[in-house]
C-alpha cells in the first residue's frame, strides 16, 4: 500500500489506483475519436461509443441509451489523475 495514502483509510483505493491498475488503463485501447461522455438524466454521465455522423447528427451507443448531448473523454489512463492539469478535456 501507498504510505501517502494511509491518510486517507478505507476511502484510499477510490482516490488513488493501484500501479496494476494503472498499467492496465495504459494498455486498454482507446480510440479518442469515438469514445465520448453522453448526458444522462439518472447517472449524470455514460460512456458511449460514436456510431455514426452524418449531417450534424451523431449517433451514439451507450450502456444506458441513447442522449443528444455528447462530450469528449478521456483515455483510460487518466482515470483518478491526481493532477486534472494533465487532462485533455475538462467539463
Amino acid at each position: 500500500p501507498d504510505a501517502e495514502m494511509a491518510a486517507f483509510g478505507e476511502a484510499a483505493p477510490y482516490l488513488r489506483k493501484s500501479e496494476k491498475e494503472r498499467i492496465e488503463a495504459q494498455n486498454k485501447p482507446f480510440d479518442a475519436k469515438t469514445s465520448v461522455f453522453v448526458v444522462h438524466a439518472k447517472e449524470s454521465f455514460v460512456k458511449g461509443t460514436i456510431q455514426s455522423k452524418e449531417s450534424g447528427k451523431v449517433t451514439v451507443k451507450t450502456e444506458a441509451g441513447e442522449e443528444d448531448q455528447i462530450f469528449s473523454m478521456n483515455p483510460p489512463k487518466y482515470d483518478k489523475i491526481e493532477d486534472m492539469a494533465m487532462m485533455t478535456h475538462l467539463h
